[in-house]
């Protein structure tokens, strides 16, 4: 199903199952104990925007379009998800509308960063 508005897919899997969990920084933080409002991993999505952000050719979207991305996505299909949750699902459902990566590459990436986690 596609987004009539942005010509987007609004149902990756991936980041579908991703939102249904709701396993945001807030409620893991609590959980765990950890006190530290910003999360751990905010840091290396910054440095992926930024490495984005440098990058003049191939797939990756301009400064511009991946803002424009984030906005629209974190504005509607991503409403419900906080920031900086909604930053980083936007930038990963911009990169599978763009052809950056695919479903399968994305659900093999999440599974061996849950892996890491759990062992």
């Amino acid at each position: 199903m596609g987004d009539s508005t942005s010509g987007s897919k609004s149902d990756y899997a991936p980041l579908a199952e991703i939102v249904e969990r709701g396993q945001v920084w807030p409620t893991m933080a609590q959980k765990y104990g950890v006190e530290n409002p910003v999360p751990p991993w905010k840091t290396s999505l910054d440095g992926v925007c930024d490495a984005l952000d440098r990058a003049a050719s191939g797939q990756a979207p301009s400064v511009t379009d991946r803002r424009d991305d984030e906005d629209r996505l974190s504005s509607t299909i991503y409403a419900d998800v906080p920031y900086p949750e909604s930053q980083l699902i936007s930038l990963a459902h911009s990169l599978l509308d763009r052809g950056v990566i695919d479903e399968a590459e994305l659900r093999q990436r999440l599974s061996a960063v849950r892996a890491r986690l759990e062992a």
